[in-house]
This record gives C-alpha cells, sequence and structure tokens, in this order.
C-alpha cells in the first residue's frame, strides 16, 4: 500500500475489511498497524475480520486496547465482538457483551446483534434460552434468526422446538427450498421417513429443489469451479493419485481409513485435491463453497492438511475455517 493512502481511512477500512473476507487476515491486520490516525471505523474493521474468522481473544484484546486509545465502542464494534464469541463457542462472554451494550456504553442491541446470539445459544445446544431470547427482544425475528434456530434444532435433535420454529419460518419463506431442507434434515436425524417424504412432496408441489452443492478454488487469477458431478475432473490421474498417497499414508498417521473415502461423494473432494496439485509447495489455499460444510468433510480437510502439510482456508455459508496440522480454527464448533 502506498504511503499516503494509509492517511486515508476509507481506503483503509475497505482494504482491510477486504483481505479479512478474502481470509488474509494477516495483510488486514499489516494495513491496520500503519494507520496512525484509527477512528471507529479503522477499530471496527479490524475487530469484526477477527471475529468472522473466531479469533476471540485477538478481537476482545482490541475491544480494550480501542477503548484505551479513546475510541467509544459503537454498535458494529459489539457486532464483531459477538460475532467472535459466537464462531468461539463462548456463550459466557457472548452474553455479557449484549447485557453491556445499553447498561455499560449507552448503545442499544439491534436485531443482527440479538440474532448472532440466538444462532450463539442456538450452537451450544441451549435451545430454549436461545428461543427465550427469540420471543422476549424487542424487535419481530426475521427469517435468519428462525432459520438458524431451526438448523441448531436439526444438529441436537429437538422436534419439539424444531417444529415450533419451523412454522414460524415457512410463515415468513413458503417458498424457499432451503427452509424445507432444514426441516427435512431435523426429521431424517430422528428417523422420521415419513414426515421427510410430506417434506420433499410439499417442495415438489411448490416447484422447490434444493441447491446443489459447489465449491471453487481461485489459482492464478482464474477461478476453478467444482460440482459433485464434475466427472472428467474427478477421473483425472493425477487426482487419483492424490487419493492413492492419502490412502498410503493414513496408516502411518493412525487416522481412520474412512476420513479419506468421506471427501469422494462431496465436491470438496475435487477442491481440496486441486489445491495441493496447482499451488506452490507449502502455501496456503483457499477454498469456498455455497453450502455450510458436513462434518464427515471437516473432519476429511483436517486429516489432508495434516498429510499434505499446508494451510487450508474454508469459507462455507457460515464462517471461515483454518486448517492447520489436522486441526480447525473453529475447534469443532460451527
Amino acid at each position: 500500500m502506498k504511503p499516503r493512502l494509509s492517511e486515508d481511512n476509507f481506503v483503509t477500512c475497505a482494504l482491510k475489511d477486504m483481505y479479512a473476507k478474502c481470509g488474509c487476515l494477516e495483510q488486514s491486520r499489516n494495513i491496520f498497524d500503519r494507520v496512525n490516525e484509527k477512528d471507529e471505523a479503522v477499530w471496527n474493521v479490524i475487530i469484526a475480520g477477527y471475529g468472522i474468522h473466531g479469533h476471540v481473544l485477538k478481537a476482545i484484546e482490541l475491544f480494550g486496547l480501542m477503548q484505551n486509545k479513546g475510541c467509544r465502542p459503537d454498535s458494529f464494534t459489539f457486532l464483531g465482538v459477538l460475532i467472535a464469541c459466537n464462531h468461539a463457542g463462548l456463550v459466557t462472554e457472548g452474553l455479557k457483551y449484549l447485557g453491556q451494550m445499553q447498561s455499560l456504553y449507552g448503545v442499544k442491541p439491534k436485531l443482527e446483534h440479538y440474532a448472532c446470539v440466538v444462532d450463539m445459544l442456538g450452537r451450544a445446544g441451549q435451545l430454549n434460552e436461545a428461543l427465550k431470547l427469540v420471543n422476549e427482544m424487542p424487535d419481530e425475528p426475521d427469517s435468519g434468526i428462525w432459520s438458524s434456530l431451526l438448523s441448531s434444532c436439526r444438529n441436537y435433535g429437538d422436534l419439539e422446538i424444531g417444529e415450533e420454529v419451523s412454522r414460524k419460518l415457512l410463515e415468513l419463506e413458503p417458498n424457499k427450498a432451503e427452509n424445507y431442507v432444514l426441516l427435512s434434515n431435523l426429521y431424517a436425524g430422528l428417523g422420521k421417513w415419513d414426515e421427510v417424504r410430506k417434506v420433499q412432496q410439499r417442495m415438489k408441489e411448490n416447484g422447490l429443489y434444493k441447491d446443489a452443492g459447489c465449491s471453487w478454488i481461485e489459482i492464478g487469477g482464474k477461478v476453478y469451479r467444482f460440482l459433485v458431478s464434475d466427472g472428467s475432473l474427478s477421473e483425472s490421474k493425477k487426482i487419483q493419485q492424490t487419493w492413492i498417497k492419502l490412502e498410503k499414508k493414513k496408516a502411518k498417521l493412525d487416522i481412520n481409513p474412512t476420513q479419506i473415502k468421506m471427501l469422494k461423494s462431496h465436491n470438496e473432494k475435487l477442491a481440496i485435491s486441486f489445491g495441493p496439485l496447482n499451488t506452490p509447495k507449502g502455501t496456503t489455499f483457499r477454498v469456498c463453497k455455497n453450502l455450510r460444510i458436513c462434518v464427515d468433510c471437516h473432519n476429511a480437510i483436517k486429516f489432508v492438511s495434516k498429510v499434505v502439510k499446508r494451510d487450508i482456508i474454508v469459507r462455507d455459508n457460515k464462517r471461515f475455517h483454518h486448517f492447520k496440522n489436522g486441526l480447525c480454527t473453529c475447534g469443532d464448533f460451527w
């Protein structure tokens, strides 16, 4: 970045935001450190950047430093901190910051703050508390809040709350396929196959279809898109050789052999195979996907990061996942 550009907070905020959303936190932080006169917007962007990547300690550290430097937190600041707590699964801390917003700082929580905390409670399995907060918050919940809560009901198999939430959600968005898929997955997880068929029939009658899974990766300025049905690339010799090597290494690392097979029916398999084959050895590569990453793929990518000794950053439709040496920054909480 040219020296004079660092004097323009509008430009630096835009650059920091871009780098953070591309998974380049180090570059985002470098720009932040070069800004001499930091206003609220400059602080908010870097806190939000750490927040969306789940680096809660960094976000909270900057939240305190911001105040020590004389900048007062605003609505955007707290949203970044709450997102960090949500992604790290720190329920107690998240509830504390929500409570302090108005009592200590005079900042009235908005719908997006409540949505973040509802999602946090739901992901932690505190479904009754999440529903209670939805019913008590001053604003009318939107479809995003109900969808988040239904997803948590699916994860924890709570049929009673799940059906109640699904009714609210379908009242708001009766023509969105994803809402029916969430309900169908809830029933499927509980073995209620008759109910699954009923939901699928409703989708068919309404002309709704589940979105196809898709992953993409950018290499050398070119974007490569992968679908499960992309047979041409999945049969290539190089990719097959990659998986043969992984098969050979799994025994040495004492990894369950089924982890290798987990990716073979998912589009991530193509992108995760393509990355190491087409990027310099030892470099980080980034994969995006349009749906939430599943547990099986998450476990498999952790394994791949350990085998190929690469940092792998995956951006799904919920958050960033940083895989390194068999671990993920989400702490398996997403």
